[in-house]
């Protein structure tokens, strides 16, 4: 719990940090739940997601199909993780104790930060794009207003992010309800659809780029639900945000599809000028520049959240507790979103090319976590957890688990032949004519693996979840 002093400040910041979330505080809906995925996705960098499987080569209705398919195996994923939230109270990193040990859950955890900073930085450039248009200035300038934003947002936490959700989401849809009607009216999108060639290599890009999208959600997602009561139904859970985030998502990423396979060139390095110039001028322009930036609000604000919460899990795996004083909480998201915006400001005249790499590689290293979670927490613990456990390196969940820990490494090295990115292509990719199919092997041999070598887990699980009154 931070440690905060009463005042008008204090009381605007949330308490709690990385502690478990006791049932007198718990709050909040299924609603906002919906809304608040529902924004994180109705949001430039989704629009800039779904144009690359256009960029790179796919064509209209096929990138529109698999991009939907990638959407519903990934958003499944992520909406798994989600229901763990009501059940456990916690942060969703801090119970990867469980499965990689007190101090082994740092290796995962490290990788979460990099997602963050990464995506952060992504979405940066592009807000900063939208903020210099609408107020005159510099897109650089542009990016350190808005990183400004973030810290005072994620300062406030969970109420304000949640808040910030249900605004941004009615914003998001009369946003994209406007875009999409000054597309259909000027462009022969009926056209563009009738060109179809099914290329297998290329469908499958399209599923990996929705896909990663959504199982990059994975790691952070229950932090965003575990203030609900515990009472609260987890197949409810698991549809409400699986639905905002699925329709959010396949949305922005269908309106990037149109937006580049009419652009062609026009598109890389001006990504929002381009998108707002479909048909917008004066006035309304400037409202779309405005829905752009605060678009990306609440989804930056998710990711300087969850490193926040990532780095504040590390630090208490050494120091053996899960209070954070306010003036840590400050420094931990300034430290994070400094990182981000520095990143955005040296990458953001080849942001697309790098982003395409970036979120590729990221299925790499989240899928082999999200299947040992997934099989733990559903097939052997079902939510008994030893809370206060989870901060004793000399309890019940040890220091390392050595079967977590290596399950994972072979979960990310059994991907690496099969990978296709810009930097790197894996020996068998071309006997397959193209086709990456590592992210389906980063799901499959890490959960079949876990669930006949992770047995141990179950009989380490207490009879029900220990909670720290107890």
């Amino acid at each position: 719990m931070a440690d905060v002093s009463n005042g008008p400040v204090s009381a605007a910041i949330e308490i709690r940090s990385i502690d478990y979330i006791p049932d007198a505080e718990r709050h909040g809906g299924l609603t906002s739940q919906f809304t608040l995925w529902l924004a994180a996705n109705l949001q430039i960098t989704a629009i800039v997601t779904g144009a690359l499987a256009v960029v790179f080569g796919g064509d209209v209705f096929w990138s529109l199909v698999a991009l939907l398919l990638g959407q519903l195996l990934g958003g499944a994923v992520m909406a798994l993780h989600a229901a763990q939230g009501p059940q456990l109270g916690l942060p969703q990193m801090i119970s990867s104790r469980v499965q990689f040990g007190i101090y082994g859950a740092i290796i995962p955890i490290v990788a979460v930060c990099l997602m963050y900073i990464g995506f952060s930085a992504t979405g940066t450039v592009l807000a900063g794009q939208a903020l210099g248009q609408l107020l005159h200035i510099d897109d650089a300038l542009g990016i350190i207003v808005f990183s400004c934003l973030i810290v005072l947002v994620t300062l406030c936490g969970y109420r304000m992010i949640h808040g910030l959700g249900r605004v941004a989401s009615v914003i998001g849809i009369a946003v994209f309800l406007y875009m999409f009607s000054r597309l259909l009216a000027s462009q022969d999108v009926a056209a563009l659809l009738a060109r179809r060639h099914f290329s297998l290599s290329q469908f499958l890009l399209a599923m990996s780029l929705s896909a990663s999208w959504q199982i990059a959600y994975g790691p952070y997602v229950a932090d965003y639900s575990r203030y609900l009561p515990r009472a609260t139904s987890a197949a409810r859970v698991f549809v409400a945000v699986g639905l905002g985030s699925v329709i959010g998502s396949q949305i922005s990423m269908t309106f990037g599809v149109l937006a580049a396979a009419l652009a062609g060139k026009q598109f890389e390095h001006h990504e929002v000028a381009y998108i707002v110039g479909l048909g917008s001028s004066g006035v309304l322009a400037g409202l779309l520049y405005f829905g752009i930036a605060f678009g990306k609000v609440t989804v930056t604000s998710l990711n300087a959240y969850g490193s926040f919460m990532s780095m504040a899990t590390m630090v208490s795996a050494v120091r053996r507790g899960v209070r954070v004083s306010l003036r840590h909480r400050v420094l931990y998201i300034i430290a994070m979103v400094g990182i981000s915006t520095l990143l955005a400001l040296t990458g953001r005249h080849s942001f697309l090319k790098a982003f395409e790499t970036f979120i590729l590689c990221l299925l790499a290293v989240f899928t082999p976590w999200s299947a040992i979670n997934l099989v733990d927490y559903y097939c052997f613990t079902r939510s008994r957890y030893d809370v206060p456990a989870l901060s004793d390196p000399d309890g019940r969940y040890g220091r390392w688990n050595a079967t977590g820990i290596v399950i994972y490494l072979i979960g990310i090295l059994v991907q690496i032949p099969f990978l296709a990115t810009s930097f790197y292509t894996g020996p068998l990719v071309a006997p397959l004519g193209g086709v990456d199919i590592s992210w389906i092997l980063g799901l499959l041999v890490p959960a079949i693996l876990y669930y006949s070598l992770g047995q141990a887990s179950r009989r380490r699980a207490p009879p029900h979840i220990v909670l720290p009154s107890e």
